[in-house]
């Protein structure tokens, strides 16, 4: 069960949202909101509907629909003004009434919301618990009602600097508590998340969505969307990786050794685009604090075990932006109405083809479900490095293909003796270069990748075509996945795009920069 989850049946699924998630992607190729994360994440929730939507920067208890029965149940409670909500907000400002009701008509005026004599009605009851503490309960559900009522009533939520409210990390409204009644039984309901305005709001999003139990990766400092432009920080078990493009300042120290509590060590890598030529000692992370990390260590991934270094270069094993890609094949399940293998394919000799397999993550995760695999790559050292990562999981790799060589070589060679794969995963770097094939960019030669991989893709196959090269549109990468589709006279039948996951958030300041593409091909 996720952290967020507080509660699951048939008919509903309630959570806590924290802040600074969306409910639902604002665009189609920013992040996720979090009911798109979670449509994606389980086939139990792929039929989830919103009922009701919080803003991205107020957490608390929210409910979706899991059956049609729900969804018009709570459609017509929420209707009728039968859900009761109870928010609690924080404010610096002296709320002049201890109790009271604000009721006005609300427009948007721009990003704002006002009160208008052409908007719609919105009654909020307002109480103070505290100086600074006050329940709000909205008796109508317009858009940033509350916010604009506080603001309104001279006490401006803290952190709310759209409507007037102090600077603070966080805007500081929580959904309480909701209170409704069961669409099947009758019952009647409520749930509750405590407030902690004081929390690490950045660090309460990767606490959300992420199982400890499961997963002991993620990255806990992405550049600028958390506050530090340039520095990026993720946790590999028991050892933190630092990555910036210059020496650690000391204000990064500091911000490290906030962390080391539930670390072992740390390291840090200096970002450089000029790699090539460099020795392994040179382009290895430098150690910084703590213990040293073993030559080899192992973490674990939903529960899949991989193994790292610290003394291989550049790349220490795994990357874990490909974290809920690698579980959509652990699970089977791509997104909403979007299964990995279709009933046609579906038997116990399905296979996959990983290109570019560097250390194998994807085609562990793939065996693990019971796939048989085929991993290419350029090198042999990391093909080895799979092996052991097969190994880890109690795979036998004898029952798999490890490849060394040139990817189109070998697509090439595959073709000819009639191989053919229900899934292909294409993840290249951004530039490589091979003696067959010479120099290969991802912007100029991935349509190219997608031709080459298409004779190998069975009918009703499923390709997953992904790629971190941060300057090249998402647009445009789609058009030269697809376009190499159609030009191949195949037919697309799903698909479905997946940005990077919420401990990368994507933000003004941090845009997106991965970029994976799911498709189902006639």
């Amino acid at each position: 069960m996720l952290p967020c989850v507080i509660f699951e049946d048939d008919h509903l699924l309630v959570i806590n949202k924290p802040a600074g998630m969306n409910t639902h992607a604002p665009s189609p190729y920013a992040g996720e909101g979090i009911y798109d994360w979670l449509r994606a994440r389980e086939p139990r929730w792929a039929r989830l509907a919103i009922i009701h939507r919080l803003d991205k920067e107020t957490s608390g208890v929210m409910v979706f629909a899991k059956t049609p029965v729900a969804n018009r149940s709570l459609t017509e409670q929420f209707s009728s003004r039968e859900v009761h909500k109870k928010y609690l907000l924080l404010t610096d400002r002296a709320m002049k009434r201890n109790e009271f009701v604000a009721k006005s008509k609300i427009a948007r005026a721009g990003e704002r919301y006002v009160s208008s004599a052409s908007g719609e009605l919105a009654e909020t009851q307002f109480k103070k618990l505290d100086a600074d503490l006050v329940e709000a309960k909205p008796l109508t559900g317009r858009t940033h009602q509350i916010r604009v009522h506080a603001a309104e009533n001279g006490f401006p939520i803290l952190g709310d600097a759209l409507y007037g409210g102090s600077p603070f990390s966080r805007v500081c409204l929580h959904a309480a508590e909701i209170q409704f009644q069961h669409p099947a039984t009758g019952e009647s309901l409520t749930f509750a998340a405590p407030a902690d305005f004081a929390a690490d709001a950045r660090a309460a999003i990767r606490t959300a969505v992420i199982d400890a139990d499961e997963t002991n990766v993620l990255r806990l400092v992405h550049g600028a969307s958390d506050g530090w432009l340039g520095w990026y920080v993720e946790q590999l078990g028991d050892f933190l990786l630092s990555q910036s493009e210059a020496p650690l300042t000391s204000a990064q120290h500091e911000r490290l050794a906030q962390f080391r509590p539930g670390v072992r060590g740390a390291y840090h890598k200096i970002l450089s685009r000029h790699v090539r030529g460099a020795s392994a000692a040179q382009a290895s992370p430098q150690h910084i604090f703590g213990e040293v990390a073993p030559e080899r260590f192992t973490i674990r991934e939903n529960s899949v075990e991989f193994e790292l270094s610290f003394n291989e270069g550049y790349s220490v094993g795994l990357f874990l932006d490909q974290r809920d890609n690698r579980r959509r094949l652990l699970t089977g399940h791509v997104a909403a109405d979007f299964p990995l293998l279709s009933s046609k394919l579906k038997t116990e000799n399905s296979e996959l083809l990983n290109v570019f397999s560097y250390t194998c993550g994807f085609s562990v995760c793939a065996a693990k479900a019971g796939l048989r695999t085929t991993s290419l790559d350029l090198s042999k050292k990391y093909l080895e490095w799979g092996r052991r990562n097969f190994t880890l999981n109690s795979i036998d790799p004898a029952q798999h293909d490890f490849i060394f060589g040139d990817a189109f070589d070998w697509m090439r060679r595959l073709a000819k003796k009639g191989r053919a794969f229900d899934v292909i995963v294409l993840d290249p770097p951004t530039f490589s270069q091979s003696k067959e094939h010479g120099a290969f960019r991802v912007e100029k030669n991935y349509g190219e990748l997608v031709s080459a991989a298409l004779p190998l893709l069975k009918p009703e196959g499923v390709l997953l075509a992904s790629t971190n090269a941060a300057e090249w549109p998402p647009e445009k990468f789609l058009d030269a996945v697809e376009g190499s589709v159609h030009a191949a006279k195949r037919k697309i039948l799903k698909r479905h795009y997946s940005p990077q996951p919420p401990d990368f958030p994507v933000s003004r300041a941090e845009p997106a920069y991965l970029k994976t593409v799911w498709l189902g091909v006639a």
